[in-house]
């Protein structure tokens, strides 16, 4: 059985996750064998160091913590499999215990995390699509979804939150409903023009949730080799509060203002002012936007 590297942000779920850790590490010993516990607040510190873990026979990433800690790993471990193509892939795996725990609920992993540690010992390594998002001057992958448009300040509020509870993520999307104009942009979904004009958001989507438990794409599936896009166009403020609720009961793509498609790269383009984006959770701003998807590019325990 090779080893298994574990990531524990501690300070996940508001602090909560240093506890889960001690319940679930005599479980983990038992079912995965030898471990090497890496306890940090910046997973970046460990994503710097796996070509190390990876010579010393760990060939298995399994991080305790939430969405974040995910886009961080998953960045790290696609680009050491990227450089490193003669050898066996680096494997990668989450018990979910942060706040917004989306991707988790878009692969039915359970948030029970002593159920999960079970779970995790005979999950089986399966590839998953990656999405690659290059904007600016930047480049970065996205395991579940990333957006442009209102996302980008939803995020930044959540992210500066003091506290994060379950209702923070509803409320900083309503507070950023009544304080956000649709803003002008063009998208091109596999070389042609799909739309241009005012939009609140665009979600490019390879897994299902986002935002704690909205289902903005319910029917993406992430070994597809496809993104889902969803489109919210710009509506009186009012019509958008009252649609809000229908992303949590995934009824929204009926929507007369809400358009629906698939492709295999995105484009956006912002025609005035940059954009907010989102991606796994993670906040920032762009004017040009590029997405393809990178079919089976991970190896995840699933």
């Amino acid at each position: 059985m090779s080893k298994t590297l574990i990531v524990l942000n501690p300070h996940a779920a508001g602090g909560q996750a240093g506890q889960i850790w001690r319940r679930l590490e005599p479980l983990l010993w038992k079912s995965l064998g030898e471990l090497v516990i890496a306890v940090t607040q910046r997973p970046e510190e460990v994503a710097e160091h796996l070509d190390k873990a990876y010579d010393a026979g760990l060939t298995r990433v399994i991080s305790i913590g939430g969405d974040g800690t995910n886009h961080v790993l998953v960045n790290a471990i696609v680009n050491y499999n990227d450089q490193h193509p003669d050898r066996p892939p680096m494997v990668y795996g989450n018990v979910p215990v942060g706040t917004g725990r989306d991707f988790a609920r878009c692969i039915g992993t359970t948030f029970k995390p002593e159920v999960a540690a079970r779970w995790i010992a005979f999950a089986e390594p399966r590839p998953t699509d990656v999405g690659h998002l290059t904007y600016d001057s930047h480049a970065k992958y996205f395991l579940n979804i990333a957006s442009a448009g209102l996302s980008g300040e939803v995020n930044r509020r959540v992210n500066t939150s003091p506290v994060r509870r379950p209702w923070t993520f509803l409320a900083a999307t309503v507070g950023t409903l009544i304080a956000h104009r649709p803003q002008e942009m063009r998208v091109e979904l596999d070389g042609q023009t799909w739309y241009e004009g005012s939009a609140y958001l665009v979600a490019v989507a390879n897994g299902t949730t986002f935002g704690h438990g909205m289902k903005i794409a319910p029917t993406a599936q992430v070994n597809d080799g496809l993104f889902d896009v969803v489109l919210i166009k710009g509506m009186p403020r009012a019509e958008i509060l009252m649609a809000l609720r229908t992303v949590y009961s995934a009824t929204h793509l009926v929507h007369p203002c809400v358009q629906f498609h698939r492709a295999k790269e995105v484009r956006i383009s912002a025609l005035k002012r940059a954009l907010g984006l989102d991606m796994d959770g993670e906040n920032d701003m762009g004017t040009d936007l590029t997405f393809r998807i990178r079919p089976g590019a991970l190896q995840l325990l699933s």
